[in-house]
């Protein structure tokens, strides 16, 4: 019975093995990469099988050796005599235990052997970096390429000898020839032999890690630099130089022990190397370093700062950072953003951290439809113009699925895909503050040329879902909600993605792996079928191209006819020789990962070199796979190209449609903004002093948590630049406590419209520096402002803290929008939008006021143009096109005198008049009611009054308003229109 149960178990284990390999087999060839799926696979068997081979070959063979070289007879000792017991009871199973032993700690070894796949083909196709490092003249590609795997064998040696050794040893005293209580000779010449050869091979491997060590020191990190500095130049580096000629001396001595017939010399070999490697190994360089270094440290360490600056500069990309001061200005007048006239009708006022609830309320149409908790910042052609786009996919949800609606058939075979994109203007914001949507609605309206709208792969679809159908058969998958009879539209997929269920044994094998007899049985699943898994972007990108750490936040963008989702890709290296190490999870959280689980940070671990290599896509309809080259001078990039073969396409193959929807990445920029707080400095002297460090600002929309602020993707011209363009951007305050600021930082992102190529400019970094004596305010000190304003808009009664404070005394609530950023006007402007959502679970943020800071003055209004208005004394010099609804501003201009108005024009200026005061009056009674929605409808009216008053005044004259108390007891305006030689207003 017992043989029959271990026979089914492990035919059971050998089948379940067989169908995940072959399910994976099926997955990589239904996207075209099964050469990597090989590749990783024969790799990983190979090192497996030599690593296992090598461990069991040696722990065996010393089993064996030590068995078969013991004494004939046992010594005759009370020791020997109390261990017959043991020998007795190891007998019957001494042969098993040469098999089970070694093969177990094979299997142990050979796993760890298997992980280090990565590295292992990176130094079997490694390419030359073409520069050398300092200290040792080599190339870069040594420290790595060549050193990581010279580094893993020796670990892996150390390890696979000591177990030897430590089988020889305990198989010699058990029978005899190692004695440990004895005065005489302790070992019979076969055990002394053989435990010699092996001490002797594990001290030469130990030289060699001596002598590695040394090339290992340029990665080595410390407060100060990563890499090599005084103390380890002149004081570290030579003595492993000397221990690994000491360890090469004590390895003879243990092979001279084999002749002398005593272990008394290698006994001494180990005491002095023990001895040595304590007081020329640590206390040496310790003297040197506190009793030379220390004193004169910023002298001596000046070399190598210096060479650390430089090699962290190139490893992170910002070598090329376009550096120059910045004298703002922080005194608003008139018409001071007339140069800027371009860039300030492009910034973006809506918040895609913010508006997701709004999408959702307004756009999700049903329950199981959902937006990310955050949406995608990309540029889009709409008439001719580009614009600045907030973009969601509308994805499926089975959460929101009824409950009585969820079973097998329902969340695999029906429920399977999204349905559309949502897409509304960045800088537009409607009549009640909500976005503007242009490509909206199920089936899909809106400027965009047509393309495939179903979202069958995505960031929130279903684990696996099984589609499609023999032609001519009955649609079964729910495609979208209408108003027919049925309620709903069906579909039946046609595309290529997934696997084809074409024969009994693929059914099988599925239904083992997710453990669901119904792929089986269900008459829904057939030969015609097609299983689609492995359906989020990253997870697609990440099991094909496993050498790529990932950018956290892949975006949507419509390309030629589909919806594709582009993901950024790195290649990274913690080897780069005195290159800063960095830990990649904190220099790229902020306070979007920390409030969105779309967008995570992109790893964990240190890196001290990073490339943007790649742009990868991956097809929401069938799912496919696309890999561009995006760096082809990058070494790493190189040797994955070599190991993958025909996996990464050149870039001449990327599409101008694709070419203008790629941008810089962000979580590059993050590392980048990181390193630059420290590395901005390039003189050594002053990085030792570090007085001119920066930090990245807290996120002071973030009223409830310390994170930092995320960069902010903005349409805008940096000083140097002709015409705006579509960047990334953050600022720096110093470290420290001071809240002021101390640069800004933009990166062209703005890749082109050129097929196969991008444009010079994108990814400059350019860097606005900061005199130490100004005093421009830091996001910190602009929200404390924003909190304890006084100021009073011209569209509302209440001053911005009355405002703030009375929205939430009535329930709603508030949250601040990004607070942005932008070098305009010969200073720095900042824009915030603010949202206010009512109370209960369906409530959704809406924009109803824009904050607007320059230098120490502060203004608030219901639009964009209103604040820059209030800011600036009322002509800022640049329309901005936001008047809450998307419409142009009013005009104005000037006159000599009065001219004539006709009976026509009387009466419109009249009923003008009258609405002016009706709106005043319903906005002021909604105010005090809490009804946010009733007084930005309000607002509407009233702006729509004003202008239509404007456009039928005289000539040359003007418009006043000014408040008289109404029956109700309100402030209602009374306007009338007199002639006047000034301008209109």
């Amino acid at each position: 019975m017992a043989p029959t149960i271990v026979i089914l178990v492990v035919l059971g284990f050998v089948v379940s093995l067989a169908a995940s390999v072959w399910t994976e087999v099926l997955w990589f060839d239904s996207v075209g990469y099964e050469g990597v799926f090989v590749t990783e696979l024969t790799t990983k068997i190979v090192l497996f099988t030599v690593g296992f081979l090598l461990t069991a070959g040696l722990v065996g063979s010393s089993l064996v050796v030590a068995y078969r070289t013991r004494p004939i007879y046992a010594p005759v000792t009370p020791q020997q005599q109390s261990l017959d017991q043991y020998r007795e009871a190891i007998e019957p199973l001494r042969k098993l235990a040469i098999i089970i032993v070694p093969g177990l700690l094979g299997l142990l070894t050979a796993t760890g052997a298997a992980g280090e796949w990565k590295t292992y083909l990176l130094w079997r196709n490694q390419v030359p970096f073409g520069i050398k490092d300092p200290q040792f003249h080599l190339d870069l590609s040594f420290f790595v390429f060549t050193l990581p795997w010279i580094r893993f064998l020796l670990g892996f040696l150390t390890m696979v000898l000591v177990m030897a050794l430590v089988a020889a040893a305990f198989t010699h005293y058990v029978y005899g020839g190692l004695q440990l209580q004895v005065r005489a000779e302790r070992t019979t010449r076969a055990a002394r032999t053989h435990l010699a050869v092996l001490l002797a091979v594990l001290v030469l491997v130990r030289a060699a890690n001596y002598w590695f060590d040394r090339y290992s020191l340029a990665t080595k990190d410390s407060p100060l630099l990563t890499g090599i500095g005084y103390t380890d130049a002149h004081a570290v580096m030579p003595t492993k130089a000397i221990l690994a000629v000491a360890a090469i001396m004590t390895a003879g001595l243990f092979v001279a022990s084999i002749w002398t017939r005593s272990w008394r010399l290698p006994a001494v070999g180990v005491a002095l190397l023990v001895i040595t490697s304590v007081v020329v190994g640590t206390i040496y360089p310790a003297l040197v370093q506190n009793f030379k270094v220390q004193p004169s440290q910023k002298t001596l360490e000046r070399p190598y700062i210096d060479r650390s600056i430089k090699a962290t500069r190139a490893a992170y990309g910002i070598d090329g950072v376009d550096t120059s001061t910045y004298q703002a200005t922080t005194k608003a007048t008139a018409g001071q953003l007339r140069n800027d006239a371009e860039t300030i009708p492009g910034i973006r006022l809506v918040d895609p951290i913010v508006v997701s609830p709004t999408f959702k309320q307004l756009q999700s149409i049903k329950s199981y439809y959902a937006f990310p908790d955050a949406l995608d910042v990309d540029r889009y052609t709409i008439n001719g113009k580009v614009n600045d786009t907030v973009i969601a996919v509308r994805e499926l949800d089975l959460n929101g699925v009824p409950a009585n609606q969820r079973n097998w058939l329902n969340d695999h075979t029906v429920y399977t895909h999204g349905f559309g994109v949502v897409a509304a203007y960045g800088n537009q914001r409607g009549a009640d503050g909500q976005p503007v949507f242009y490509e909206q609605n199920i089936p899909t309206i809106g400027p965009l040329p047509q393309f495939e709208p179903r979202v069958y792969f995505g960031e929130q679809s279903p684990e696996y879902s099984i589609v499609g159908g023999a032609p001519g058969s009955r649609p079964r998958e729910f495609d979208y909600p209408d108003s027919s009879v049925a309620g709903q539209k069906n579909n039946t997929y046609t595309g290529t993605g997934g696997v084809q269920l074409s024969s009994f044994a693929r059914k099988v094998a599925y239904a083992m792996k997710y453990h669901e007899l119904n792929l089986i049985l269900s008459d829904t699943v057939n030969s015609d079928s097609r299983l689609l898994d492995h359906r989020t972007p990253l997870d697609r990108v990440q099991r094909v191209a496993p050498w790529l750490t990932l950018d956290g936040n892949p975006y949507p963008a419509v390309v030629g006819g589909r919806i594709q989702w582009i993901i950024d890709g790195y290649t990274t290296s913690a080897d780069y020789p005195y290159s800063r190490l960095q830990a990649i999870d904190n220099a790229t959280s902020d306070s979007v990962t920390a409030n969105s689980s779309a967008v995570r940070p992109i790893g964990s671990g240190q890196v001290n070199y990073i490339r943007n290599s790649v742009k990868a896509t991956v097809d929401a309809f069938d799912g496919s796979v696309k890999l561009y080259s995006w760096d082809n001078q990058d070494p790493l990039l190189k040797a994955w190209s070599k190991a993958f073969s025909n996996t990464v396409l050149p870039m001449s193959d990327i599409s101008a449609d694709l070419m203008s929807h790629l941008r810089y990445p962000e979580d590059l920029f993050k590392v980048q903004r990181t390193m630059l707080a420290r590395y901005h400095v390039t003189d050594a002297d002053s990085f030792y002093g570090g007085q001119d460090f920066w930090r990245v600002p807290n996120d002071p929309a973030q009223e409830d948590r310390v994170v930092m602020q995320p960069p902010y993707y903005l349409t805008l011209a940096m000083p140097d630049q002709e015409k705006p363009t579509f960047s990334l951007t953050s600022t720096f305050m110093p470290a420290g406590d001071r809240e002021v600021l101390s640069g800004f930082l933009a990166v062209d992102s703005n890749a082109g419209t050129q097929a196969g190529a991008r444009l010079d400019d994108y990814g400059k970094l350019r860097l606005l520096v900061l005199p130490r004596d100004t005093t421009v305010k830091g996001p910190g000190q602009v929200e404390n402002d924003v909190a304890s304003s006084n100021q009073t808009s011209a569209a509302f009664t209440l001053t911005l803290n009355q405002f703030l404070n009375q929205s939430r005394q009535q329930g709603s609530k508030v949250t601040l929008g990004n607070l942005l950023t932008l070098p305009v006007g010969g200073g720095l402007l900042y824009v915030q939008p603010i949202y206010v959502s009512a109370q209960g679970s369906s409530a959704y943020p809406l924009s109803r006021a824009t904050i607007a800071a320059f230098g120490d003055k502060l203004a608030w209004s219901d639009t964009l143009d209103g604040a820059l208005s209030g800011l600036f004394g009322g002509n800022s010099g640049a329309t901005t096109g936001d008047s809450g609804s998307g419409a142009p501003p009013p005009t104005t201009g000037t006159g000599g005198g009065t001219g004539p108005t006709s009976p026509s024009a009387a009466a419109a200026l009249t009923k003008a008049l009258a609405d002016i005061q009706a709106a005043y009056a319903a906005g002021q009674t909604a105010l005090r009611n809490g009804d946010f929605a009733a007084y930005g409808a309000a607002q509407k009216q009233l702006d729509d009054a004003i202008r239509r008053a404007v456009a039928a005044a005289p000539k040359g004259g003007s418009v006043s308003v000014t408040p008289t108390p109404s029956p109700s007891g309100a402030a209602t305006p009374s306007s009338t229109a007199t002639p006047s030689p000034s301008s209109t207003k």
